[in-house]
């Protein structure tokens, strides 16, 4: 089932329980990449409460596929999504190690500020990054986001406090691709 949303390369769609083995393969392949950096579900227990925090109302999690075949690359995440005078989330993604560095998750990051801020009406989306993930502050600088500030020792991965850089992007900042590029 593809959503609504797609890039010349890749689509964006909620996760299923069919993704799973595709899904957990890929996230045990791509562990030496995201060692340190996040946590994504690898056992069928995690995926589990993948799906069901892709069910509340203060989240929404998308699968990034490939056009040319469906594979999933990636995923992104916005959680803790406030609305009232807020309007808020936070941002957080991962692509798949073999698929890292090839453009996907540029592509996805656009279809996932869509629909952030048309469908969701957000009017701030932030991403906290560890200063080494360069591969991370490259995607989000791309995207136009805006480097706030930093947070020393402001999340736990890894079983250790970790520094991150606050990104954020406006909504009156957003500069929506075309839909030829």
């Amino acid at each position: 089932m593809r959503h609504n949303q797609s890039a010349p390369r890749v689509f964006i769609r909620p996760p299923t329980r069919d993704d799973a083995a595709e899904f957990l393969a890929l996230m045990r392949a791509s562990e030496g990449l995201h060692r340190g950096l996040v946590s994504p579900p690898r056992q069928s227990p995690d995926f589990a409460r993948f799906l069901e925090q892709s069910d509340r109302p203060d989240s929404v999690w998308l699968m990034v596929c490939r056009n040319e075949d469906e594979r999933i690359v990636g995923a992104f995440h916005l959680s803790q999504i406030f609305y009232g005078n807020f309007r808020s989330a936070y941002m957080g993604y991962y692509a798949g190690g073999p698929y890292a560095g090839r453009g996907y998750m540029t592509g996805a990051m656009r279809l996932v500020l869509r629909h952030a801020f048309l469908h969701l009406k957000l009017h701030r989306v932030e991403a906290n990054i560890q200063p080494e993930n360069t591969a991370s502050i490259a995607l989000v600088r791309r995207a136009g986001f805006t480097r706030e500030g930093f947070s020393p020792r402001y999340l736990k991965i890894g079983g250790r406090w970790r520094d991150h850089e606050r990104w954020a992007m406006l909504r009156e900042d957003w500069k929506p691709v075309s839909r030829k590029q």
